[in-house]
This record gives C-alpha cells, structure tokens and sequence, in this order.
C-alpha cells in the first residue's frame, strides 16, 4: 500500500513516499507562509519522475501539521465565537472563557449564554433542559452574525443528551452555524473542555480553508488519492472530521516523529528524543503510540483536557546559540536563519550545529570555519547536552529502571551514545524525516468513553469494544487489523444500577480507498 506521509512544520516541511514500510523517496523543504505552496513543492519532489499510472498506485496522502496550533499562538485566522453553558442553577462562578489572555478573549469572544439543564457525573438530570431558554440564545446568536458556536453541558461526555438537544434547536434557527459540542471533544472537566470546545470552533473557518488548501494542492500534484490529517494520539482521521475537529491536530508534530521512531525502530516502549533546529521534545511510547497527558494542557494561555500527547520540551536544537567559550548556551536559537548565522556558513554565531560539525557528527557548510574551537569549549557543550537530555529523558520516565532511547529529527546527532539511566540510545536510519514517516504510517483508532448501568463487567466491556470497532471501521479502519490498545473501567460506586465508565481504544490499519 503505497502513502505519501507530509509533515508541516513551523520551518521545514517534509515528505516520503512508502510503499508499505520501505520509503521510496523523501524531501526535505522550507514551509511556505501560504502552506498551499509547501505542499505542492514537496509532492513534486517526492513524485518526481514517477509515471501517472505509477500515481494511481497511491492510495492516500497523509498530512500533518502545526497551522492550527501557531493560529492560537499568534491569534490568526480565529472566529468570534458564541458559547452555550448548559448547567443553570450550578455552572455559574466562574464564566466562560474567564482567565483567557486578554488579547485572545477580545479576539473570539462573542457572547455567553448560559441554559438550564445539565446532568450529575451518574447521569442523572440536575434540572430539565430549558428547551425555551435555549430558543432565546438561539435567535440572540441569529441577530448578532456570530456563525461559531460552542456547546458545553455539564458532565456532558458521561449523557449528551442536552447538547445533541441544543445542536438541534440551534440549527433550526441558525442552520448556517458551525457547531462545536464539548461531549465529541474532551473529557469530564467543565472549564478546560469547555475551553477546547471554544478553541475548535473559533478555528473552523481556518481548517475548511486550510483543508481546501491541501485538497487543492494534491489535486494539481495529479494524485486521486484521499486526503487524511494526523491527530494528537498517533493516528489519522479523514479530512472531513479534520476540518470539523481541527484542535485533534494541535500536537500531531510531535506523535507524528514519536509514531515515525516506532516505525523505523520497531521498539514500542521506549523514550523518543526529536531534536530538531531549535527545541527537544521528549515522548513516551506505549505500546507503539504516544502515552497520553493526564492532566490539563496549556494551548496558547488556554488550559485544555482532551485527548494530548505526554510531551516536554527543551531549548536544545542544531541551532541553538553557545556563548563564553560553552559557559553559557541557549535558551535561543538562529532557527531559520542557520544559513546565514551559523559559523560554517560564515556567519557570526557559535551553534550547536558548528559544534556537532567539529566533533564530526555532521557534514554541510564549511567545516574549515570550526576547525579552531577550543578544546574546552567542546567538553562543556559535550557535557551540557548529555546532562539536558539525561535530565530530559528523566522527567519521561515513570519507575527508575533504565529505558531505551530513540533520537530522531534533523539534529539527532547531537545526541550522545550513552545516557544516565538509558539502556541504549538508538539513531535509526531517516531520522531527519521521522515525522514524515510517521505521518506516512498513521493507522485510524475508534475510542469510546461511556458509562454502563445494569451490566457485569465482561458485558460493559464488550459493549464498550463494538462501539469503538464501529467507529473505527467509519473512520476508516480496515476491520481485519483491528487491535485492542488501551482499557480502562471504574465503578461509580453507590450509585443505583452499578454504574461502570469505561474507556475502550483500538486502532487498525488504513482500508483501501
């Protein structure tokens, strides 16, 4: 099965060609302003010379990208927003989008509504949904132009019934109206979901254009091949739901590298080091997939609860600036501008990249221009990277048993081959184009998150694995492949019914298309 897997990042954009896990051919380019540019450049180069019957061998086009995560933290291309509370007479302290900064709240903010109803965390109803309250919103919403609408319900991942209730009452007087509701989005946690729900739909009218912006460019490429998004946990999903769901794709840089570690180390437990031009991000895989934060995460100021990778970031790249003969380096970076400012392009400034090229761990530039860099300043900038990363790679760690460590990214060679409390330190082969091969490899997941009455376990729990089998054939999983991943149940104890919440994630293969 052949795929074409994109990574967009904030500097390089990169691209392979796989045919099943072989990698045909790859790129690397500078990512374009207009994003439309980038992506067509790096399918030329990887489909270059390729005959178009060859072209229809492909099957799918694999894309991720950081564009929706650099909206929110350069307040661009964001909607103004009106947000539903469903939670009268409780859900009232503290409002939505309160503690926002300043800057970004004046930007989205439309205007808040909140409605009675809601339920309790065993489902019960706290009041009856105000059907009538919600009328009122609703034509409030029509007279003041807002399209972007969030809708929030108090323990509404548990019974969504008054959100599924409101969506529709909305659409009748709003049918223009872009619907975001928190239960298909986050988790229990009132404010951070609430706040993920706002984000996603603030960002709607962006990712329709950015997804067309994508369909376009594969199209004039010549491809007939679908196109799918990488999401936060490691897999993809069709662009339909990408553009319905873009803050799924607000961390799919890093799984995307943490996924492509896995596939080219074939390791499923280890810690993933992506050094790139001007941070390390530091990840664990589980099971072959990105381990999940389990507590709130901070997107542009914003704190949110939905499904994110567990990663940390450190000022450590290729390009990172070393000052007072080693004695000081980073936390900044030249970043882009390494071929302007970077010793062995002559220019100015001592980087880390000058430093892995006096070691001899790189080539590219002129190696002449280092050649006379004090032996002192190479064993302190030695000695701060295998500390950075040690102490990096310690922060990952959850029992104090040693781990094995995969280094990828474009400065993977800056990393040492030993490490406190690592068992081995594996370089693999395209380590530079790891996020594109994860992208490339991305398999499709169905996830559910519900509570059970009246059932044993084994019965809820079987329950709960169809209903994510199910979702994950719609979204495309082939259903021979599919592999139970992750299993989660807890009673609600004292609760009439013997309610049991259970969460259920496999993932599977990409069908063909």
């Amino acid at each position: 099965m052949r795929r074409i897997g994109i990574d967009v990042g904030g500097t390089n954009t990169d691209a392979v060609l796989m045919d099943g896990d072989r990698i045909l051919s790859s790129i690397k380019t500078s990512t374009t302003a207009d994003v439309f540019s980038g992506i067509r450049n790096a399918l030329n180069h990887v489909l270059a010379g390729m005959d178009p019957s060859e072209q229809d061998k492909i099957h799918a086009v694999m894309i991720g990208t950081t564009h929706f995560t650099n909206a929110v933290v350069e307040r661009r291309g964001l909607a103004r927003v009106a947000s539903v509370r469903i939670g009268l007479p409780a859900a009232t302290t503290i409002l939505p989008m309160q503690g926002w900064p300043r800057d970004l709240h004046a930007r989205i903010h439309g205007e808040s509504y909140l409605i009675r109803g809601g339920h309790e965390f065993d489902g019960r109803p706290i009041v009856p949904f105000d059907s009538d309250a919600m009328r009122k919103a609703a034509e409030a919403i029509a007279a003041s132009g807002v399209t972007a609408v969030a809708i929030t319900s108090v323990f509404s991942p548990i019974t969504a019934d008054c959100e599924t209730e409101a969506e529709a009452i909305l659409k009748e007087v709003v049918p223009e109206a872009s619907v975001t509701l928190s239960s298909q989005l986050g988790r229990i946690g009132l404010l951070e979901r609430e706040n993920a729900t706002i984000l996603n739909s603030a960002l709607h009218p962006l990712a329709r254009e950015t997804i067309s912006a994508f369909k376009r460019a594969i199209g004039e490429s010549g491809l007939k091949a679908p196109l799918f998004l990488t999401q936060n946990d490691g897999t993809v999903m069709q662009a339909e739901q990408a553009a319905h769901y873009p803050v799924r794709c607000f961390a799919s840089g890093p799984t995307n590298s943490m996924r492509g570690a896995r596939m080219l180390s074939g390791i499923d437990d280890a810690v993933v080091l992506d050094i790139g031009g001007t941070t390390t991000d530091a990840g664990f895989l589980q099971n072959g997939f990105p381990r999940e934060a389990n507590s709130k995460v901070d997107i542009g100021g914003v704190a949110t609860f939905f499904p994110m990778p567990d990663v940390v970031a450190v000022a450590l790249g290729g390009g990172t600036v070393i000052r007072e003969e080693g004695a000081r380096i980073g936390p900044d970076s030249v970043g882009f501008r390494m071929t302007e400012k970077a010793l062995v392009f002559g220019g100015d400034t001592l980087t880390l990249s000058d430093f892995a090229i006096r070691q001899g761990l790189m080539q590219f530039g002129e190696p002449d221009r280092v050649e006379n860099l004090e032996a002192t300043t190479l064993e302190r900038v030695s000695a701060w990277i295998g500390e950075t990363l040690g102490d990096l790679v310690d922060q990952m760690k959850t029992s104090a048993g040693d781990v094995p460590v995969i280094v990828v990214g474009g400065g993977a060679a800056l990393a040492p081959d030993q490490l406190d409390g690592v068992s081995q330190v594996i370089k693999v082969e395209n380590a530079g184009v790891a996020n594109a091969v994860g992208a490339a490899m991305a398999q499709v997941s169905g996830e559910v998150d519900k509570v059970y009455y009246d059932m044993s376990r084994d019965q809820a729990l079987e329950a709960a694995r169809l209903l994510a089998e199910d979702r994950a054939i719609e979204a495309g999983a082939d259903a021979r492949t599919l592999k139970l991943i992750d299993v989660e149940d807890a009673p609600l104890s004292y609760m009439p019914g013997n309610p049991l919440r259970v969460r259920v994630r496999l993932v599977g293969d990409l069908g063909l298309v």
